[in-house]
């Protein structure tokens, strides 16, 4: 047990819940992506991630036999989402497959719920992400330093992928911006030496460059200003970096515009660029689809978050083609709830991560699926939740005894005779 800021004495996470977010981060990391210096069957990839999150939930089960929770608004939230996802998967309309995304997201929520017992507001889910999705960029690092080629193919346009693990540009993108903007707010928040705070996030930063990916170069952005800004009131270290910020972006603005817009377009035209890289002509024949009220109101079931066989790339339209008005309205509810919590809570260390994770994810889901099914912007949104908890006050200690009084042996002979 350990105490808590206002005074609450909080118990201490095991070891072991930091293995379960590492199972949950690696069932997340997808099965579809470049071809690897060693090729791995999809199948083998699946049995992997999917026995990875049964491991999760056990070992979460065996942590917490007792089955001790913290009540929330956002897993109450993402449980109900499995409501719209099993009455549209239940038709099958997009297979067996959908009944099995749907048991996958039954246990990933279940596992979050097991987890919920340690939420109590405090940096240490902060740690276990960063230290687990780093581990997997050092795994891109590895396989770019054994085999350049393969990890820079021109398949991608030169763009950085995962040579081990099958990852794909934007993936290595979100995770490099999460880890990097985390650890710059426990470096202002000096839960972090400046030395330890370097080695994350430099790499993590070279890492982002080498991806050329828009949205998470973008989502950093605009995250780490939220968050910082939410710190400015009441932090000196905040209010420095924001100073320089502000002065390095002036700077690069005007001296490296034109290298800036080159690294942007990608090598695009303007017209490909203002159609989002074609996700836009995807959009637009899903939202043209002719639909029954049952799938405009459940979706047609949980699938691959794809659209006659090309990416999604949207979670607001993803949602709404697989779980229908219900998931669209349930997601918005998690979110925004989310979003209020943390605006209405004081400045503090714990509530600008939940800002820059909520404010991330919020603006990669415009380009990015994933808000309705097991990923890892679920992860990142849970993670957000267990910094917005209160700590769970324990019951009070039992007051000690006063101490006797000792009276000596010649007093107490006097008093009987």
């Amino acid at each position: 047990m350990s105490a808590g800021q206002d005074g609450t004495r909080t118990e201490r996470a095991p070891r072991a819940v930091g293995t379960v977010w590492g199972l949950l981060v690696l069932n997340t990391l997808g099965s579809a992506g470049a071809e690897t210096i060693v090729p791995l069957p999809r199948s083998l990839i699946q049995m992997v991630t999917m026995g990875a999150l049964v491991a999760a939930f056990a070992l979460a089960l065996a942590l917490n036999l007792r089955l001790r929770v913290r009540a929330g608004a956002y897993l109450f939230l993402l449980s109900l989402l499995l409501v719209p996802s099993l009455v549209s998967s239940a038709g099958l309309e997009s297979g067996f497959g959908a009944l099995f995304r749907c048991a996958r997201l039954g246990l990933f929520i279940g596992t979050l719920w097991l987890l919920s017992r340690w939420w109590d507001g405090g940096t240490t889910f902060v740690r276990h992400h960063i230290r687990m999705y780093f581990l997997v960029l050092g795994s891109v690092v590895a396989g770019a330093l054994i085999s350049p080629g393969a990890a820079l193919p021109d398949l991608y346009g030169g763009r950085l992928v995962g040579a081990l693990w099958p990852l794909t540009p934007p993936q290595i993108g979100q995770y490099a911006a999460v880890v990097t903007g985390l650890a710059v707010l426990l470096l202002l928040g000096r839960r972090t030496d400046r030395v330890s705070g370097a080695v994350v996030i430099v790499p993590s930063l070279v890492l982002l460059v080498l991806t050329h990916t828009r949205t998470a170069t973008i989502g950093l952005l605009v995250g780490l200003a939220l968050a910082v800004g939410s710190l400015v009131p009441t932090s000196a270290a905040a209010r420095r970096f924001f100073a320089w910020a502000v002065l390095c972006a002036a700077v690069a603005a005007v001296g490296f515009a034109a290298a800036l817009r080159a690294w942007f377009l990608r090598g695009q035209d303007e017209e490909h660029l203002s159609s989002l890289t074609g996700r836009a002509k995807v959009w637009d024949a899903l939202l043209a689809e002719p639909r029954s009220i049952g799938e405009q109101v459940f979706g047609v079931g949980l699938g691959d978050k794809s659209f006659g066989g090309l990416p999604i790339d949207n979670s607001w339209l993803a949602v709404y083609h697989e779980q229908g008005l219900t998931g669209v309205g349930l997601v918005a509810a998690f979110v925004l709830v989310l979003g209020g919590v943390a605006l209405l809570r004081p400045p503090s260390l714990s509530r600008a991560c939940a800002i820059f994770l909520i404010g991330y994810c919020a603006l990669a889901s415009y380009t990015e699926a994933g808000l309705g099914d097991a990923s890892p912007y679920l992860l990142h949104l849970a993670v957000a939740a267990s910094l917005l908890a209160a700590p769970a006050p324990s019951a009070a200690l039992p007051a000690p005894e006063p101490p006797r009084r000792r009276v000596p042996r010649r007093a107490r002979q006097s008093e009987v005779t």
